[in-house]
């Protein structure tokens, strides 16, 4: 009889502590960082044969610094800087900002493809690779008038 009521004065204690890691273990998983935040910049009309620019800007909100290589997918081939692929070190305050030149000859989507990516010596100091997703991608259209 003596162990029950020391288990029911246990009781309220065990309550509150549980609410407690409970109310911590949400308040973490609102903490998570997005490992690629990407802004593509491209003109959706452009006229037959005409050169455009897209941009595609790419950060982190990631303590440390990975390797990202990006380029450009078409739903058609294209010749020229189109098949550029860009190698860099995305840290987290330091943005990168990638430019494509290329003519236009169709209607076409494009996407824009970030992956990450284990190559060494492209980062100042150690750089990691986030569990999870390698790639990010988006996707834009140019239509010809």
């Amino acid at each position: 009889m003596h162990l029950l009521q020391l288990l029911l004065r246990a009781g309220p204690g065990v309550l509150v502590l549980v609410l407690c890691l409970q109310l911590g273990t949400n308040k973490a998983q609102e903490d998570t960082r997005e490992v690629i935040k990407m802004q593509s910049n491209m003109p959706s009309n452009a006229k037959e044969n005409e050169e455009v620019t897209m941009t595609l800007s790419v950060a982190t909100e990631l303590r440390e610094c990975m390797v990202i290589k990006t380029y450009l997918q078409g739903s058609h081939p294209m010749d020229g800087p189109f098949n550029f692929v860009y190698t860099a070190c995305l840290c987290e305050n330091y943005s990168r900002t990638f430019f494509w030149d290329f003519e236009v000859n169709r209607t076409m989507a494009i996407a824009t493809m970030v992956h990450i990516t284990e190559e060494e010596g492209i980062c100042p100091n150690i750089s990691v690779v986030p569990s999870g997703k390698k790639y990010y991608y988006t996707i834009g259209k140019i239509q010809t008038v």
